[in-house]
């Protein structure tokens, strides 16, 4: 599976990825940041990569239709930090393991996953 780690989220996330087996490219090392919304889910779709995100616009299903994307993973949590991001992050590592998130609107949060597909 191939991810596209947001500029917004710390730049441990794709090593972490990476170590788990998975591809992981980052908006920042591709030259992208500051890039628009529109322009960042073009590329990934180009590219058929999952995009993993804080950004609350990338949950929006009428604007990114799961089944119109590779997927999306939209991290919530009130603590923005670090240490709080690497550990959601940690968490969800098994449950990309055991599922994939193509073509679903993952959301994920300190006590739970959501998933969402059309």
């Amino acid at each position: 599976m191939k991810f596209k780690v947001d500029e917004n989220l710390p730049t441990e996330y794709a090593p972490i990825l990476r170590e788990a087996g998975f591809e992981a490219a980052t908006v920042s090392g591709e030259k992208l940041s500051g890039a628009g919304d529109s322009v960042l889910s073009e590329r990934c779709r180009a590219e058929d990569r999952v995009l993993i995100t804080l950004d609350l616009d990338f949950a929006n299903v009428q604007a990114y239709p799961p089944k119109s994307h590779p997927g999306i993973v939209v991290f919530r949590s009130k603590s923005q930090d670090k240490p709080t991001l690497v550990a959601l992050l940690k968490r969800l590592v098994p449950a990309l393991l055991q599922l994939s998130p193509k073509h679903q609107l993952w959301i994920v949060e300190p006590d739970r996953i959501r998933y969402r597909e059309e």
